[in-house]
């Protein structure tokens, strides 16, 4: 009975998170100026020198030679990093075109301004 009880929390927890999933595809849809041809990407990052540049290596390989050709742009966002993430995340904007460095205020405001048409 326990196990019974378990796998039906799992499940509507489940059903939950793809319901969520579906309402915020409807909304980036529906309600952004975004192009629906592509996938945008925002890592917000402090902080993490030793492994920002594997992240961005392991996702620019999908995105170069995998099936994620989807992606339109990445943007890195850094809160304020005192170490050399900044540095390293600058050189990979420098090297591929669709990845951008900004800051969060600057995220920030391209977020708030994204649903006004």
């Amino acid at each position: 009975m326990l196990d019974f009880i378990i796998n039906a929390v799992i499940w509507v927890l489940a059903l939950y998170g793809l319901i969520e999933i579906i309402k915020t595809i409807y909304y980036i849809c529906t309600c952004t100026n975004l192009e629906s041809d592509g996938i945008y990407f925002i890592i917000a990052v402090k902080n993490q020198e030793e492994k920002i540049e594997g992240f961005m290596r392991s996702i620019l390989f999908r995105i170069l030679y995998g099936k994620e050709d989807c992606v339109k742009n990445v943007i890195i966002t850094d809160l304020g990093s005192t170490d050399k993430t900044k540095e390293i995340a600058h050189k990979l904007e420098e090297d591929y075109k669709f990845i951008s460095l900004v800051d969060w205020k600057t995220c920030k405001d391209l977020i708030d301004n994204m649903d006004k048409k």
